[in-house]
């Protein structure tokens, strides 16, 4: 019985370990390295750069992309990236998605909506990875690296290619190699 017992702990202590581990690999990606997993692949579409006002963040942990992407951010660019119309722009940000509003567009509604996007962050080197967590509403940064199309087993995510597009599928999966801040909030 106590043998039985043993080799009982000893079996759940050796799976544990090897679901970490598994679980750990799996999460590379989100951490800033390359994909160990031979069913990992990221594939780079095209260069991406631009100077992005922070309306929000979202931190992932637990769903299915949080192994790619942990942290999504909501940003403006353009005329929507100056800060007295920034600040007016209110953004909630949930399963990968986000909704925003602002209560008086300074531009027609189809112009205003190709300023607003919510970018599902990759980091692409571990500095990167603790980086992309500083950022605070209200900070402008400057952001370059390569919109990428992940695979892992069943599930292809690609980014948009477009800027100025809206609605499903219109985030960028933003790959950051580097990350600038052109102004950032005290406090």
């Amino acid at each position: 019985m106590t043998r039985q017992l043993l080799l009982s702990i000893l079996l759940a202590t050796t799976m544990l370990r090897v679901s970490a581990s598994a679980s750990s690999v799996d999460h590379n990606i989100s951490k800033g390295l390359m994909p160990v997993s031979k069913e990992q692949s990221i594939k780079m579409l095209q260069p991406f750069k631009g100077d992005f006002r922070i309306l929000g963040s979202k931190i992932y942990a637990h769903d299915e992309q949080a192994k790619f992407s942990p942290i999504d951010y909501a940003v403006s660019w353009g005329l929507f990236a100056e800060p007295e119309i920034a600040r007016h722009i209110s953004v909630n940000q949930y399963d990968r998605y986000l909704n925003w509003k602002i209560d008086r567009l300074p531009v027609p509604k189809e112009q205003a909506m190709q300023m607003v996007s919510n970018m599902h962050i990759i980091p692409a080197n571990p500095n990167i990875a603790q980086q992309i967590k500083n950022v605070k509403r209200g900070d402008l940064v400057r952001l370059k690296g390569d919109l990428v199309e992940i695979k892992d087993k069943d599930l292809v995510w690609t980014s948009s290619l477009t800027p100025t597009d809206t609605g499903d599928g219109a985030c960028e999966l933003f790959r950051v190699s580097s990350i600038e801040w052109i102004e950032k909030v005290q406090g």
